[in-house]
């Protein structure tokens, strides 16, 4: 097997920590919240076995890559401002440019954005959808109310004083409460609760994580705390306002979607309309793939799977 190394490159003025691993064409691979580098060690060894340099940064706010304290420095132009300075500190030309929950949405703006650098672009979890005509928070407000979690967290200091308490446990909660085989929820936070009430009580894992995988996310979310993902919330109406000059716009470079069947953020759509409201914003998509039994951690619940999608994918460039 293949092995990872870890290290620091500059990037965007920062130090930014990379897991990573292999040799050839470069395989970026961007995580979300409440993630880390980590989340990608199977589709690393598996990407580098098959001939590819497979490289997951630590992304701003999270783990060693560092990370500023101002919310306002996590807007969607400093996030892909981070992948196009990544891929220029790796002395490569372009890339494969993969992500997963907020990563997704990084990488699919970083497609929209400088096509030039990207050969193709894999989304899991989170779609592609052009630039709404109206403001997301309002919208999401008169859909859902005042406490659905993308609105829950805009007050700082309020989801970092739950998640917290104690890390471990608000991590396995939020693990196990979005694996596939859980039950269907509304992500809206109950009245005179928590953000982790939308959550089972802590219970087991699930089988695709380990106590000492837990370890390894407690520990960093213990000594970085969680603001620095949650900024990335924080930026929803800064961002809509600044992808002004890409309204309605389609991502032109080839593509993949990945999601799990039964992924909060796709679960009861219907997946024909799916597929055929992507391929509309998404003209060069080659495929939507939606993995049985699966929930949000699409690379972490299916690891072989995503490593094959992803290699085969690149394979085709």
């Amino acid at each position: 097997m293949a092995e990872i190394t870890h290290r620091t490159v500059r990037a965007a003025g920062r130090q930014v920590h990379l897991a990573e691993a292999g040799e050839g064409p470069l395989v970026l691979l961007l995580h979300g919240f409440p993630e880390l580098s980590y989340s990608w060690r199977h589709q690393l060894t598996g990407l580098a076995e098959a001939g590819f340099h497979a490289v997951a940064p630590d992304m701003r706010g999270y783990g060693r890559t560092e990370s500023p304290a101002n919310v306002a420095e996590y807007t969607i132009h400093h996030l892909v401002g981070d992948v196009v300075a990544l891929i220029g500190a790796l002395g490569a030309g372009r890339a494969v440019v993969a992500g997963h929950d907020w990563g997704s949405q990084v990488a699919w703006h970083t497609a929209l954005m400088r096509p030039d650098l990207v050969r193709g672009v894999v989304g899991m979890s989170i779609p592609y959808r052009p630039r709404p005509g109206l403001p997301p928070l309002p919208a999401l407000r008169r859909t859902y109310g005042d406490r659905f979690y993308m609105l829950w967290f805009q007050r700082p200091g309020l989801a970092e004083r739950e998640l917290e308490e104690d890390v471990p446990g608000s991590l396995r909660r939020l693990f196990a409460g979005t694996s596939g085989g859980t039950p269907a929820f509304e992500p809206v936070v109950p009245e005179g609760g928590g953000f982790l009430d939308l959550y089972p009580p802590e219970s087991g894992l699930p089988g695709w994580l380990t106590e000492d995988d837990l370890a390894v996310y407690a520990d960093a979310f213990t000594a970085t705390g969680f603001s620095g993902g949650l900024n990335w919330y924080r930026n929803l109406s800064a961002n809509w306002e600044l992808t002004a000059p890409f309204n309605r716009a389609r991502v032109t470079v080839p593509a993949l979607y990945l999601a799990g069947e039964h992924d909060f953020v796709v679960r009861g759509l219907d997946p024909g309309r799916l597929a055929a409201e992507l391929r509309r914003a998404v003209p060069g998509l080659r495929d939507t793939v939606l993995l049985p039994g699966c929930g949000h951690w699409t690379q972490q619940e299916r690891p072989a799977d995503v490593t094959s999608a992803l290699a085969g994918f690149a394979r085709s460039l």
